[in-house]
């Protein structure tokens, strides 16, 4: 009787562990899934007075998934790699007979000489890999990888 017990209360001990577990591995999954569901990124600083929308089904979820985490890369890193992308994606949208124009729909205006601060680049960097990633694209002499 005594091991009957035993096993017991040691399989209900095993029992709770592997729920809690779950439970907290399906509070991420949720996080993860709402993400995937909200496809804007907003990106607003009022000091210099621009805006940057980022509407791409996925990113989300894949900047909270995939993306490497804040800090990991620093500032000039990031505002010398974005220059580079976006002068390519510009001439890109400037060629719609050359490239497939509903992947390049609206010219970047991003300024080397003005400071847009860590979160506009780490956003943007992030979205360019993402799309090259994602639409097996090149913008530059860079393999892109996470």
């Amino acid at each position: 009787m005594k091991k009957l017990i035993y096993i017991l209360v040691l399989s209900l001990f095993i029992f709770n562990c592997n729920t809690t577990k779950k439970t907290t591995a399906s509070k991420k999954n949720e996080r993860l899934e709402s993400l995937k569901q909200n496809d804007t990124v907003s990106i607003v600083n009022d000091e210099l007075e621009y805006e940057i929308l980022i509407i791409e089904p996925g990113f989300n979820y894949w900047l909270a998934s995939r993306a490497r985490p804040e800090g990991f890369y620093n500032q000039k890193y990031m505002e010398n790699r974005n220059y580079q992308y976006v002068v390519e994606w510009n001439q890109r949208v400037l060629q719609p007979q050359r490239f497939n124009p509903s992947l390049y729909e609206m010219q970047i205006n991003y300024q080397q000489n003005i400071d847009y601060g860590y979160e506009v680049n780490y956003k943007l960097y992030n979205y360019f890999i993402y799309f090259q990633l994602t639409y097996k694209q090149r913008l530059g002499p860079f393999v892109p990888r996470i």
